[in-house]
């Protein structure tokens, strides 16, 4: 698998993507050392950049983290996206019955790291504080995971939308308890 291509077709077709996608082996560790490794060091680089050299602006001045809060405060982005990427391709795989599809977790976990893309790629805005709310292209995630739900998890198309929904909901609890637990282990400016 060539990462960028994957990129870039993911990004740019991914009904025919997901087409590819469901004809590859799932190997968790073979998807974590080679897409998933390199795609969440965008937020964690960025957050560290954008958190500990430039800083947030708040009525008194510039506020920075200092670079050792800043390093372990991204090193703790890292690595939680590896255990959010496993913990949410788990739940795809548990909650495929209830929605018609299939318990697959190699396809289920293929599902959680390409909707993912886009929530990573959109950590470049991480590195102003004014820019942030950017994120929120990271959201384009939801609609590849609802097209990728009846290739992969052979859900019915009339209820991937509920899939998608059940699954957005848990992966924003993973999002904000990790986010509450790096604000409370590091002191990185909002």
């Amino acid at each position: 698998m060539n990462q960028v291509l994957r990129l870039i077709g993911i990004l740019i077709d991914p009904s025919a993507e997901w087409s590819k996608i469901e004809k590859e082996p799932g190997d968790p560790l073979y998807l974590m050392s080679r897409y998933v490794v390199y795609l969440a060091l965008v937020p964690a680089v960025f957050e560290f950049i954008g958190s500990s050299l430039i800083g947030a602006t708040v009525p008194g001045g510039v506020v920075h983290a200092s670079l050792l809060d800043g390093l372990l405060g991204a090193l703790f982005l890292y690595l939680e996206s590896f255990a959010a990427v496993l913990l949410l391709g788990l739940f795809i795989g548990v909650a495929a019955p209830l929605f018609g599809g299939r318990a697959n977790f190699p396809n289920a976990f293929k599902l959680a790291v390409y909707s993912s893309t886009p929530v990573w790629l959109a950590g470049v805005f991480l590195l102003l504080p004014g820019l942030r709310f950017l994120m929120l292209t990271g959201l384009y995630g939801i609609y590849l995971l609802v097209l990728g739900l009846p290739a992969l998890m052979k859900s019915p198309v009339r209820r991937s939308a509920g899939f998608a929904m059940l699954v957005v909901v848990f992966a924003c609890a993973l999002t904000y308890v990790a986010a509450t637990a790096q604000y409370m282990l590091f002191a990185l400016p909002v």
